[in-house]
């Protein structure tokens, strides 16, 4: 069997996107079950609930939904299991460091495999207000409009 290149996008988080301000982004692998991985490959799980915490020393995935894979036997996995990160030493301190001060967090914005190997691309992110989520979707707004403006305009 050849071994899989390139990416593959199992699941992603675009709500993260727009509840959070993203500062920074990690690129992690998961340690994973094999009916984890299986499930994964059918392409099933949910990152909508999903966030990141260090404890230990150690970067943990929590509230990720990969679904039991409906060919497992007893050795089926939970479902919402805590999953440990692998990043490298530097990295798990800087967002230690950083997920102390207020406001500040760790959200996972996609699940995708790389070359074979389960990959989580997470973030350091700010909770965005209200106020700055409406003002993002009206930007959008004018943004989108335009573009079909100048589209309109060109085609006359």
């Amino acid at each position: 069997m050849a071994k899989q290149s390139g990416r593959s996008l199992v699941a992603s988080n675009r709500k993260a996107r727009h509840d959070y301000l993203i500062e920074d982004v990690f690129e992690a692998g998961v340690v994973l079950s094999g009916t984890e991985v299986k499930a994964l490959r059918a392409g099933r799980a949910s990152l909508v609930d999903g966030w990141c915490s260090v404890d230990g020393g150690e970067a943990w995935l929590e509230g990720v939904h990969i679904p039991e894979y409906s060919q497992g036997t007893w050795t089926n996995h939970a479902p919402r299991r805590k999953r440990k990160l692998l990043l490298h030493r530097e990295e798990i301190d800087r967002l230690e460091a950083k997920t102390r001060e207020k406001g500040q967090t760790i959200v996972p914005l996609s699940l995708y495999f790389l070359d074979g190997r389960a990959k989580v691309e997470i973030a350091l992110a700010r909770g965005k207000r209200e106020y700055d989520k409406r003002q993002a979707l009206r930007e959008r707004q004018d943004n989108l409009e335009a573009v079909r403006a100048m589209r309109e305009k060109r085609d006359r």
